[in-house]
């Protein structure tokens, strides 16, 4: 089979495509033929060396995908070959095949397409995640988006939005606002021509956001902490920005906040039924209509540098998808 190599630690430009030997599951794993997989900017970090997990080389980055099971590892019984599924493979999706382990697998309904599926687990899995268990969003409360445009942040729009909340959005350029307000934003701003703080002091009356969704930290979380609530929740989510931020504890003390880690690849390990349950929530909705996924970029394996260029750039809007089959 195919897939696409990270063989030393470096930038999308060093993978290469090699033919590599089908994976064979082992107990409690299935292979999945990957129809789809979804790119995300964690995938630069991980084979750039600056990820969390390292793995041993070679690997093929590649977090999520959608596909069908090809094959069954010893003790498998919740799928059957040639099930429709969807894969939180945390490496291995940008290839032909790739292992799953059957607790990071979940049945695709119908109505839900193998792109749809693997642009879905890592943003839409770590967005409802931090909303409903970490901030235990309510209806009625604000909340402010950063990076809302992105993966992860234009699913927190949608799901605010279907929460219940008003949601305030930041975005880096004047073309993003559109499809942000698309998905639902009640404000959108360009926080490059305007600041953060006031804006959102602005639009609440001087109170502040309850819950803000943070993937981009840097001066964005620097900021959040100057317009949060009382009460209020800051969602660590990432890093986008390139700099981990440091909390003043003054500020939290000030506010009675609450600065929420979310780490929601541990999470399913540690608690896998309920997240079982959380997507077969999410992808109902999904097979219903409410959700909607949105991909801005389709790309064949052999071009996936293209969309790891356009990720790094922060030309993308919602999901970059690779069409493998």
């Amino acid at each position: 089979m195919k897939a696409l190599l990270c063989k030393a630690w470096g930038g999308p430009e060093d993978l290469v495509l090699e033919e590599v030997d089908t994976p064979l599951p082992g107990e409690g794993e299935i292979v999945i033929d990957v129809h789809a997989a979804g790119l995300n900017f964690p995938d630069l970090l991980m084979i750039s060396g600056q990820y969390q997990f390292k793995p041993p080389f070679p690997f093929s980055p590649g977090m999520e995908v959608g596909g069908t099971v090809s094959a069954l590892g010893p003790g498998v019984d919740r799928f059957a070959i040639g099930d429709r599924v969807m894969g939180s493979t945390g490496q291995g999706g940008l290839a032909e095949q790739a292992l799953c382990e059957v607790d990071k697998t979940y049945a695709l309904p119908e109505g839900v397409s193998f792109a749809q599926a693997a642009g879905f687990p890592v943003t839409y899995g770590t967005t409802y995640y931090a909303l409903k268990e970490r901030a235990q969003l309510k209806p009625g409360e604000v909340l402010l988006v950063h990076g809302a445009a992105g993966g992860v942040g234009l699913n927190a729009v949608e799901l605010g939005k279907r929460m219940g909340a008003t949601v305030v959005a930041t975005v880096g350029s004047d073309d993003k606002m559109r499809v942000v307000k698309k998905y639902g934003a009640d404000f959108v701003f360009n926080y490059s021509k305007e600041r953060i703080r006031d804006v959102v002091k602005g639009v609440t009356q001087d109170r502040g956001a309850d819950v803000i969704y943070d993937p981009v930290g840097g001066d964005a979380f620097d900021e959040s902490l100057r317009c949060i609530n009382w009460e209020g929740r800051l969602l660590v989510i990432g890093f986008a920005s390139g700099r981990i931020p440091e909390a003043k504890a003054n500020l939290i003390l000030l506010k009675s906040c609450q600065v929420v880690g979310v780490f929601w690849g541990a999470w399913i390990k540690r608690e896998p039924e309920e997240a079982r349950a959380q997507f077969a929530t999410l992808l109902d909705w999904t097979a219903a209509g409410e959700l909607k996924p949105h991909i801005s970029l389709r790309l064949p394996l052999d071009r996936t540098l293209e969309g790891y260029e356009a990720i790094r750039g922060r030309k993308t809007t919602g999901k970059v998808i690779i069409e493998v089959r």
